[in-house]
């Protein structure tokens, strides 16, 4: 019995030794990586340890990390156990070209290689560098650049019997839908924006940089545009709906004085735009890059080596996927229908004072058709 105990001990002492061994070829450092990924089919980004009902973009990155043996087993259990942070938490639905995770791992030989290899095709890993010891994705970073993508007929009048493979955005709507997203610009209350945050809590004030739709081209006969925002950080859904609220504006739902009332204290019901166009293009580390990025030991958090494999997966997975959900599930077409469902009237105080200029209003909304609103 002395001897059995002796050689189950002398075995762990061997297996310990070993692992240690690994270890001391592989040492654990703090890297992030580079992800790029279509997320048609995933409940977001985050996983949710226990629930196995609602399939992530972590749990595939875990699972992979694992099997590739970045890391132990028990770190993909307890991922606090690898410091892993991610920089942005993307919805249900939503894509990315530019996410970026940071995590302590064994710094194998071949390392994306073997990641990607236990991913799938959909997912993939496109970079890697090593950054602080103390470097969280998630709080060093200045701003985030996402873009939405959609089918131009979206902006068509409300009034308009439109053929959604047949509609072209014309110069005109199109400088109204960019006058419009530019209001959004500097920082404002954005709390009708998500859900569960009130008037006047401090974190529902964001600032936005930048926030334009770019020339409309045509892709399997149906015309689409991409919108651009760019902002130091997004609340759940707050995106979707500020696209939401333009649309509504332009299709001559809502009146444009809208988008100034959603700012203050009253609630305002804002409808929310499909998940489905909705892509995480970048992240930025500017003020990181300026402490650490040319010390001589770290890499600036640029991507510029990688910009054409971005332009490549895009290409392969994330536009195909959005056109062909597009055209066989209608998400956009269908949201629109529920627009006019939605109550854009003013406050109970405003219809007081406006409903003495009630008259003037319902004209002029009249009066134009197809056309431009001019309230």
């Amino acid at each position: 019995e002395e001897n059995g105990h002796q050689n189950k001990r002398l075995r762990r002492d061997e297996d310990k030794e070993d692992a240690e061994d690994q270890n001391k070829k592989s040492p654990k450092r703090k890297i992030v990586l580079l992800m790029a990924y279509s997320g048609k089919g995933y409940h977001g980004m985050q996983r949710n340890v226990g629930s196995s009902q609602f399939k992530t973009i972590e749990d595939d990155l875990v699972s992979a990390l694992v099997q590739s043996g970045c890391i132990p087993e028990n770190h993909g259990e307890d991922m606090k156990k690898m410091s892993f942070q991610r920089c942005a938490r993307t919805d249900k639905g939503v894509s990315a070209a530019g996410q970026i995770v940071s995590l302590k791992v064994r710094l194998i030989d071949d390392i994306l290689e073997k990641i990607n290899n236990h991913l799938p095709s959909h997912i993939r890993i496109l970079g890697l560098k090593r950054v602080t010891g103390g470097f969280n994705s998630k709080n060093k970073c200045d701003a985030r650049t996402y873009s939405y993508m959609l089918p131009t007929f979206a902006f068509a009048h409300k009034d308009c019997d439109v053929q959604e493979e047949f509609y072209r955005l014309d110069k005109e709507t199109l400088e109204r839908v960019n006058k419009l997203l530019s209001c959004y610009k500097g920082t404002h209350n954005f709390h009708n924006f998500t859900s569960q945050k009130g008037p006047r809590d401090p974190s529902a004030k964001r600032y936005i940089m930048e926030m334009s739709c770019g020339e409309p081209f045509v892709r399997e006969n149906m015309e689409f545009a991409v919108i651009q925002v760019k902002g130091q950080s997004f609340m759940m859904h707050q995106i979707r709906k500020m696209i939401g609220l333009v649309i509504a504006v332009v299709k001559g739902y809502a009146a444009e004085s809208i988008m100034e009332r959603s700012w203050g204290e009253e609630k305002v019901d804002v409808p929310k735009a499909p998940g489905l166009g909705l892509v995480l293009e970048r992240v930025h580390f500017e003020k990181y890059n300026r402490r650490f990025g040319n010390d001589g030991l770290h890499e600036p958090l640029e991507w510029a080596e990688e910009e054409e494999r971005i332009a490549v997966f895009k290409e392969q997975y994330i536009y195909p996927t959005i056109v062909n959900t597009e055209r066989e599930e209608k998400s956009m077409a269908n949201w629109l229908s529920t627009l006019p469902i939605h109550d854009f009237n003013s406050s109970a105080v405003e219809m007081q004072t406006n409903s003495k200029n009630s008259k003037t209003s319902s004209d002029l909304e009249g009066s134009d058709g197809c056309g431009d609103d001019s309230d």
